[in-house]
């Protein structure tokens, strides 16, 4: 593409198409986009175009279209293509930061934050002078400039917060404080002191206070690994400033830069070697008071963002976004101070609590922000341990938690109004939420049909917390591993459960609501066959639901809690009744073609996943209806997009499972098709072992004589990919491969085919990959799998008896009984860096696995073959008749005492000997 203005034209208009609401408008010009995004200059176009546009929207549209290019295309994969050219590579460098402190700030976030992308694969390495380059733009004096360059720095450098300790990213912590560090502390410094200079200029000091955060954030993230010595110098410094800032009474502090002061200290306290500036009783007192009480405090902005901006308000509060707030980063400085002075700072507070508390009961109307502020530090104090999965883990055992819940938490949920006081009844939420590990089990069913009520209540954030309340007791684990709530105990409940989880997605703000849709998945998991009367009605409404959000899916965890959901609706009902699974593809299918039919890429990885777990289901032959389906499956478009490739071997392997002789006469003119897949995936490092599933289930299922054309050729390419590419991943697939052929075809069959394609082959792949590399094999099938076909090339294969392959018969036996009894290899050499699916960038959705549609492991060889080692024993015993005296010699002879030891023990087990 020529960087000319007919190509920025066209390209103006196509994004202007991306934003019409109309999907028939918008979706034509997204592929479109897609279609063009891989040639030289795409990227440059969108710059250009970002830069000289004189139409604003284009140039936001173009910005946030340059960030999503480079944040799928910019890292490159291993195997496959360079999907950015090097000139283009080069250039986006050479220009991107320039052309970003250049920009207003809605598209200075964007470029941010693809420099950020392209530094986390390409600093330090690839682009050492760009701490250079963003370091000098500290002397500009101009802070839209310098804030860009602190915006930048922060994305870039956030990432410290959350890697594991490594030498390799403390070698480029300390590269980046070399640079940053003095002129860092430096700027700090200058910018506390125009804050002075400027302290009547309101503008100014929004301008300088937005500097304060980003430094502080930027602070945060270089300290987080513990490398003191580079800021320890100047330690109390930074907190007496940040001290002295959180004490003044200024409204001009409505801004993050009290949340983000805040967490310095928080980060600071926590740290033993700064214990020293917190000791001092007055110290900790004036924290605790003047930072922390007043910041507990539930401001105008929370009630706002409360009441009108539900969907942030629960992300903050939840999950515990980067969007910091003022009572998120207290509730960190409590924790923080606990650390070293839980006495002390719980005796303070205690005092605080009851107070509000006091104050609270004198009139509750007036008064309830006293009690939310309350509930909040009883939660900060008690918080020693917390997971997103468990809640506390570790409480402050000063606290009383139980005798708070019942007193002031209960009295709350149980008002017949579920929506008045909607904050308290989300603090008393979300204190289950917290504290279920610490609340007896007989306080927690009695919270039960107290938060299936407030399901029900017009607050987005009550119904909402109550969902996932609900979601975390039905998962939480007992004394044995079960759940803590039996489906026996959740019974009585069941109606008004699954009547108000489905209502609540018919409240406004909630039709997507993915806490709900994961809530009613939780509830059929713990429920099981006591939602079988209700599938009717649920099905149903799972499949509206489902028609409504594939038109323009947007919620992606919502969506991947519906199809689960539907999931478990076929689970449940199928294991009870199989012959109900006709009702379901009654219910689905339509909408499933839709989905196909419309190419809704996001949702079609998730159609073929519930279609295996419907097809698997029938036991006898493939229904008409799926044999339709099944030449649209081996169409090369499908296979292009990687978040299909895991999904679509699924449902290849479930119509060869259930249908293999119907394929085998309707459609043996789609083998050759079957094995292209086969042929495209194995040449993949990332999908070759999806290849190797496709390919065991064509051996196992397939009849013999219909891929008896293509048997050899299969061999060659797997040589070829072999001599080509030998990674672990692929020997490992490539041995259970080869003895499941040896298994189904006959030990003399495989040796057969090996030298067929050249001569003493046979004796090559033994000596160089089977004897070497089985201990590599990892998975108890694949390892049952792999011991029974060595067993039989033992004792089932002539030329292994009486010929030159006879010297490799003893390290065979003796690689087996290393591969019983020997822990697994699974060293890597370190040359080979395996790429995860949901890893590979790209324009298409990853791939995400439906836990609930997930495939039951298949044992190829159960019925024959129950205990591998007796199977040996005796395989052994019926060769040394065949042949007496030669077997024992072999064994004796060559085996090593060790090995020889084991073998003695399968014999005895196994009630034979060895003629």
């Amino acid at each position: 593409m020529e960087l000319s203005d007919a190509n920025l034209q066209t390209l103006t208009e196509y994004l202007k198409k991306t934003l019409d609401p109309d999907p028939t408008i918008r979706r034509p010009a997204e592929k479109f986009l897609e279609s063009v995004e891989g040639n030289q200059n795409y990227p440059l176009l969108l710059l250009t175009l970002l830069e000289k546009s004189q139409d604003s929207v284009i140039k936001v549209c173009a910005s946030v279209t340059f960030k999503n290019y480079i944040k799928r295309n910019w890292r490159i994969v291993e195997d496959e293509p360079n999907k950015i050219c090097e000139a283009d590579r080069v250039a986006i460098k050479a220009n991107i930061v320039h052309l970003m402190l250049s920009s207003p700030e809605q598209m200075q976030k964007q470029l941010s934050d693809a420099i950020s992308i392209i530094g986390r694969e390409d600093f330090p390495q690839k682009w050492p002078d760009l701490l250079t380059e963003m370091v000098n733009r500290f002397q500009s004096g101009d802070f839209h400039v310098i804030n860009g360059v602190l915006r930048t720095a922060h994305s870039l450098f956030k990432r410290y917060r959350h890697e594991f300790k490594s030498n390799e990213l403390w070698t480029e912590i300390k590269l980046v404080l070399d640079a940053f560090a003095l002129p860092l502390t430096n700027l700090f410094k200058a910018t506390i002191e125009l804050c002075s200079t400027h302290a009547n200029d309101v503008s100014a000091l929004k301008i300088l206070f937005s500097s304060l955060i980003l430094i502080s954030k930027l602070f945060y993230s270089l300290n987080f690994q513990d490398l003191p010595e580079f800021f320890e110098d100047n330690m109390e410094t930074w907190m007496n400033n940040f001290h002295t800032l959180l004490t003044l009474d200024n409204k001009l502090l409505q801004t993050d830069l009290v949340s983000n002061a805040i967490q310095f200290l928080a980060s600071v306290c926590e740290r033993p070697h700064y214990k020293n500036l917190f000791e001092d009783q007055s110290t900790l007192t004036s924290i605790c008071e003047k930072v922390v009480v007043p910041n507990m405090e539930f401001r105008a902005a929370d009630e706002e963002a409360f009441e009108d901006n539900s969907e942030e308000y629960i992300r903050r509060d939840l999950e515990g976004s980067d969007i910091d707030t003022r009572r998120r980063a207290a509730c960190d400085l409590v924790r923080g101070l606990c650390k070293f002075f839980e006495e002390p700072v719980t005796g303070i507070f205690s005092g605080y609590v009851n107070s509000m508390l006091q104050e609270y009961a004198k009139n509750p109307s007036v008064n309830w922000k006293h009690k939310d502020a309350a509930i909040y530090l009883v939660t900060s104090l008690a918080s020693k341990a917390q997971t997103q999965k468990h809640g506390i883990t570790q409480a402050n055992e000063l606290v009383n938690l139980t005798e708070f819940f019942v007193n002031h938490i209960l009295p709350d949920l149980k008002s017949a109004n579920v929506n008045e006081f909607p904050v308290l009844k989300a603090d008393g939420i979300k204190y289950i939420m917290i504290f279920r590990n610490q609340v007896p089990k007989e306080h927690l069913l009695v919270s039960i049909p107290l938060l299936i009520n407030h399901l029900q209540a017009e607050s987005i954030v009550v119904h909402t917390y109550a969902a996932h309340a609900l979601e975390r007791l039905f998962t939480m684990r007992g004394p044995n591993n079960t759940t803590l709530f039996t489906a026996a105990e959740i019974a009585p409940f069941v109606e008004i459960l699954l009547t108000n989880l489905f209502k609540a997605l018919t409240l406004p703000g909630s039709s997507e609501n993915e806490y709900i849709m994961k809530a009613i998945m939780r509830s059929f998991s713990l429920l099981q066959e006591a939602i079988i009367p209700y599938i009717p009605t649920l099905i149903s409404q799972l499949t509206q639901k489902l028609l409504a959000v594939s038109k323009n899916p947007s919620k992606p965890h919502f969506n991947h809690y519906m199809f689960e959901a539907i999931c478990l609706s076929i689970r449940i009902t199928c294991k009870a009744n199989p012959a109900a699974v006709v009702n379901f593809e009654e219910a689905l299918f339509l909408v499933f073609t839709e989905i196909l039919q419309n190419d809704v890429q996001e949702f079609i990885p998730y159609v073929f996943q519930v279609m295996s777990l419907l097809l698997e289901t029938h036991k006898n032959d493939i229904p008409s209806s799926y044999m339709a389906l099944f030449p649209h499956l081996l169409q090369p478009v499908l296979w292009e997009r990687t978040g299909n490739i895991p999904a679509l071997v699924r449902l290849l392997q479930a119509f060869l499972e259930r249908g293999s002789s119907t394929i085998a006469t309707a459609a043996a003119d789609k083998i050759p098709g079957l094995l292209g897949v086969f042929q495209k995936l194995i040449a993949s490092k990332a999908n070759d072992h999806q290849g190797f599933y496709l390919l065991n289930s064509i051996i196992e299922h397939m009849p013999p004589e219909s891929v008896d054309q293509y048997r050899k050729q299969i061999f060659i390419l797997l040589f070829q990919r072999l001599q080509n590419s030998k990674t672990t991943k692929f020997i490992k697939s490539f041995l259970v491969f080869i003895n499941l052929y040896c298994i189904k075809y006959g030990a003399l069959a495989l040796q057969e085919i090996f030298d067929g394609i050249q001569p003493k082959m046979f004796g090559m792949v033994l000596e160089k990959i089977i004897i070497p590399e089985i201990q590599k094999v990892s998975g108890n099938v694949e390892k049952k799998i792999c011991a029974v076909g060595i067993t039989k090339l033992l004792t089932e294969c002539p030329p292994m008896m009486d010929t030159e392959y006879t010297k490799l018969w003893t390290p065979l036996l003796q690689s087996l009984i290393g591969l019983f009894e020997l822990p697994e290899d699974d060293t890597i050499p370190d040359e080979e860096h395996f790429i995860d699916i949901e890893d590979t960038p790209g324009y298409q959705t990853a791939f995400s696995q439906l836990a609930f549609a997930g495939k039951k492991e298949h044992d190829p060889v159960g019925q024959m073959v129950n205990n591998p080692k007796i199977h040996l024993a005796q395989s052994l015993h019926k060769l040394s008749t065949a042949c007496p005296g030669r077997v024992p010699s072999m064994v004796s002879t060559s085996l090593n005492a060790e090995a020889l030891q084991y073998l003695q023990g399968y014999l005895q087990a196994a009630s034979v000997t060895l003629l």
